[in-house]
């Protein structure tokens, strides 16, 4: 059996939002969001130069065909991690390929995962799988274990 293929939205327009390390995102789908960028670019030593300079954070703009955003040739930002910061912000949970690609950029078993969520084995599997919805409280543990 073959998923359905998924397809993010992609970046219709970028500006600097109203806060430090924000943008204002329009999707081309017709949605807007104010997206919060301060953890990534404090987190990745890429985002250096975007840390001291504010002229530098205010020249973004949209790269080709809407899949990321760009300040420099070497600094840029992916449409998926703009779109799961949205959606996490905006108070949706996290999906279960979300909490997959936590799990595997962590290189969790299912039970490391679980040790470190204080969760059983088989509801890490639910999660992952699509089965239980991932409550607020695990997302938000999920992005606190993300920096360590």
């Amino acid at each position: 059996m073959t998923m359905p293929k998924k397809t993010l939205p992609r970046i219709a327009a970028v500006s600097p939002g109203s806060k430090p390390l924000s943008l204002r995102i329009r999707w081309n789908k017709g949605d807007e969001n104010l997206v919060d960028v301060s953890g990534v670019i404090t987190t990745f030593r890429v985002y250096e130069p975007l840390r001291h300079s504010p002229t530098l954070f205010r020249q973004v703009h949209v790269g080709e065909h809407g899949t990321d955003i760009v300040w420099t040739d070497e600094i840029d930002m992916a449409a998926d991690t703009l779109w799961r910061l949205a959606q996490e912000q905006a108070g949706v949970t996290l999906s279960s390929d979300g909490f997959r690609q936590w799990r595997e950029r962590k290189a969790y078993t299912l039970d490391t995962a679980a040790k470190a969520l204080g969760i059983s084995r088989r509801m890490v599997a639910y999660y992952e799988e699509g089965k239980k919805p991932i409550p607020r409280v695990v997302a938000l543990a999920t992005r606190a274990l993300e920096l360590t």
